[in-house]
C-alpha cells in the first residue's frame, strides 16, 4: 500500500485490522463505531476506462460531489496503482484505484449479543435486530461477526445461515471450516428445518396454511414480489418458494404466527405473509403497495468505494486536530464529521417483528428464546413454552 496520505499520524485500516472493544460507543440505545481511516480498493472496469479519475468517481459513486473528488485527488486520497495522480488523469482498464477516507459506520441497536451455546466447534447466539451478520456495504465492525470478535474473542466464525439485518433471533456459527462444510452439505441435501415467529396484522386463519409461490427479488429496489403462474407458456423469473404457517395465538388485532420456510429465498417469509393478506405488522416495506426504499433513508449498505453521504465538509465544523466528546479526530475532508453516524442515517428505524427461534438438523437442534413482542397474552405464553 502507498504511504498514507494526510500525514504520518493517520493509521489506515484494512480488513486485516480486527475490531476491538474500544472501537464502540454506546449512546441513547445505539451502538456506534468510532470513525476510522480506511482504504477502499477497486479495479477499473472496461466501461470506466478512458474517463478521468474525477469523472469516474463523480459518475459512478454519486454519494459525494465533483468538488469533493477533485480535492481528494489533489491531496492524495484518490490514487491509481498506489500513486498520486492529477485530476485529469485518464484511467485504464484493470488499474487499481484506492479511495482513502474517514469511515463512519451506521449505528445499530445496542442490545447484547447473547451467547446461547458455546460448543467445541459450534457457537449459537441470539442476534439483535438491526445488526448485520457479517461485513457488507457501510458495515464492518458494527456486525455480529465483528462484535463477537471484539467482545468475546470468537474468531474465526463461519455463518451457517444468515438473517436479514432487521430480523432477530437464532444464528449458528461453525468454529472451523470442517464443521461449516458439514452444515453446508446438510443444507444442500434439504435436511434442515427452520422455524420463525412473526407478529402479523389481523386474525390469521387457524390450521396450517401453505404458500407455494415463486419469489422474485429485485436487488435494485431491495424487495421481493410473488409470481403467480400465468399458465402454460408464460415464463416466470422468480425462484420456487414454499412456506408453511401456523397461527399460535391472536388478540383480535394481531396474530403470532409460526413460520416454517422450506426454501430460503430473499424476504420469503415477509412476502409470503403479505401474499396471504397478513403482512408483518411493522414491515413498512410490505405493508402496502407504496414504499420508500431504506437506501433512500441512508440505512441500507451503499457502495463501498463511496458510502452515501452529502458533501458537507467538516472543515466548517473544526480542524483536523479537534476532538469530539466521543474521542475521535475530526477530519476536515470527511463529509460525515463531526457526527458519529453517517449523514442521512434514519435513527427512527425499528427491528422487524420476525424472529428465528429454531434450526433442526439430522442429529442436532438449536433454539432461541421468543422475543417480548411475541407474547400477546397468557395463552400465547403457555403455548410457546410447550
Amino acid at each position: 500500500m502507498a504511504a498514507p496520505p494526510g500525514g504520518a499520524g493517520i493509521v489506515w485500516q484494512t480488513p486485516a485490522n480486527p475490531p476491538e472493544p474500544h472501537d464502540y460507543v454506546i449512546r441513547n440505545g445505539r451502538r456506534y463505531v468510532r470513525p476510522y481511516y480506511f482504504e477502499f480498493i477497486s479495479h477499473v472496469k472496461n466501461r470506466w476506462a478512458g474517463k478521468t479519475i474525477v469523472d469516474l468517481f463523480t459518475d459512478e459513486f454519486k454519494g459525494r460531489s465533483r468538488e469533493y473528488y477533485a480535492r481528494a485527488v489533489k491531496c492524495g486520497r484518490l490514487q491509481v496503482d498506489g500513486q498520486m495522480v492529477h485530476k485529469d488523469y485518464i484511467v485504464k482498464s484493470s488499474q487499481k484505484i484506492s479511495h482513502f477516507l474517514h469511515r463512519h459506520e451506521p449505528p445499530v441497536f445496542a442490545g447484547d449479543i447473547s451467547i446461547l451455546q458455546n460448543e467445541v466447534d459450534v457457537v449459537t447466539i441470539c442476534k439483535p435486530a438491526s445488526v448485520p451478520v457479517h461485513p457488507c456495504g457501510q458495515y464492518r465492525k458494527n456486525t455480529v461477526v465483528g462484535i463477537l470478535q471484539a467482545e468475546h474473542g470468537l474468531t474465526p466464525l463461519f455463518p451457517v445461515h444468515r438473517l436479514d439485518r432487521l430480523v432477530s433471533g437464532l444464528l449458528i456459527f461453525a468454529k472451523n471450516a470442517e464443521r461449516a462444510e458439514c452444515f453446508r452439505q446438510q443444507i444442500e441435501a434439504g435436511l434442515l428445518q427452520k422455524e420463525y415467529v412473526a407478529k402479523v396484522v389481523g386474525v390469521f386463519p387457524d390450521g396450517e396454511q401453505t404458500v407455494d409461490a415463486n419469489v422474485n427479488f429485485n436487488a435494485r429496489e431491495g424487495r421481493s414480489t410473488v409470481e403467480i403462474s400465468g399458465g402454460a407458456g408464460k415464463e416466470t423469473n422468480g425462484k420456487q418458494a414454499l412456506t408453511r404457517f401456523q397461527r399460535i395465538c391472536t388478540d383480535g388485532t394481531h396474530s403470532i404466527v409460526l413460520c416454517k420456510p422450506v426454501t430460503g429465498r430473499t424476504h420469503q417469509i415477509r412476502i409470503h405473509l403479505k401474499h396471504t393478506g397478513y403482512p408483518i405488522a411493522n414491515d413498512e416495506l410490505y405493508l402496502s403497495g407504496d414504499f420508500c426504499p431504506r437506501s433512500i433513508k441512508g440505512t441500507s449498505a451503499s457502495t463501498e468505494m463511496a458510502p452515501s453521504d452529502s458533501d458537507n465538509s467538516a472543515a466548517e465544523h473544526g480542524s483536523k486536530d479537534a476532538e469530539t466528546d466521543e474521542g475521535f479526530d475530526i477530519d476536515p475532508m470527511c463529509t460525515n464529521c463531526p457526527n458519529l453516524a453517517p449523514v442521512g442515517y434514519d435513527g427512527d428505524e425499528e427491528g422487524l417483528w420476525l424472529h428465528c427461534v429454531r434450526y433442526t438438523g439430522p442429529d442436532w437442534s438449536y433454539e432461541c428464546p421468543y422475543p417480548d413482542w411475541a407474547f400477546l397474552d397468557s395463552v400465547s405464553t403457555k403455548k410457546m413454552k410447550l
